[in-house]
């Protein structure tokens, strides 16, 4: 992912500021959810300045190692029923996968795999990213919540940094990520980081959050994107109320 963002930074000028904001936005979130790991908010001045791990990304942009463990219950809509008067619907899926090593892949500025899994699950569930009203996206480095962005359609790429900086992805931006603090400040359980997305996307749709001020009013179509292997596989699933 380091030298993903280099060559994103070179390609497109992607600042280093930009990465940093991406930080600082999912510790605020982080900071109102009492199962985050890192419930405390940071400021872009620490996440700028945090110390080098591997040039560009420094502490602040490399989630955790998280213990957690997490649960979904998927059936029949007309099963569902028996269990809740409000269940939320899987209405689209897609999955995909791509080389594991960045130099066998056509770009490295681009995760392939999110691309094709993402446009497997617009396909089935008859939607556009612009349908989209929020999503939990696996942001394992801050690089990667900004590919996100630009490979799910929610912006042009290479706008990702442009998209944090003006503040779309915000829990009031017109397009919230990781209203939950992402994997950055939740913490990346691994096995379970993606039935946990998917949990606080369940949440999130019924109106059910815990606290108020990181519930996204108001909204009925979600996205949960998971990846492994820096792109050698990755699942999307759109969820609705």
């Amino acid at each position: 992912y380091a030298l993903i963002a280099q060559r994103h930074m070179h390609e497109f000028g992607t600042k280093r500021e930009q990465l940093s904001m991406v930080a600082v936005k999912n510790h605020k979130n982080g900071a109102q959810n009492p199962k985050a790991q890192f419930q405390r908010e940071i400021t872009l001045e620490q996440a700028v300045k945090g110390p080098v791990v591997a040039h560009p990304l420094n502490l602040f942009d490399c989630c955790s190692t998280t213990d957690g463990a997490s649960a979904v219950l998927v059936c029949d809509a007309e099963v569902a029923k028996q269990f809740t008067d409000t269940p939320i619907y899987v209405v689209g899926f897609g999955t995909a996968s791509d080389y594991l090593a960045i130099h066998d892949r056509a770009s490295t500025v681009a995760l392939e795999g999110t691309r094709r899994a993402s446009a497997k699950a617009y396909e089935m569930a008859g939607l556009t990213p612009k349908d989209i009203q929020l999503a939990e996206v696996h942001d394992c480095f801050t690089i990667a919540e900004i590919l996100a962005y630009e490979d799910l359609g929610f912006c042009e790429k290479g706008k990702g940094g442009t998209f944090v900086e003006e503040g779309h992805s915000q829990i009031d931006g017109d397009m919230p990520v990781n209203a939950s603090g992402g994997l950055k400040s939740k913490g990346h359980p691994i096995g379970s980081t993606g039935t946990g997305q998917a949990y606080e996307m369940f949440n999130q749709l019924r109106g059910t959050v815990q606290k108020p001020t990181r519930q996204v009013k108001g909204a009925e179509v979600g996205l949960v994107h998971n990846v492994g292997g820096s792109g050698g596989t990755v699942a999307v699933t759109i969820m609705r109320r």
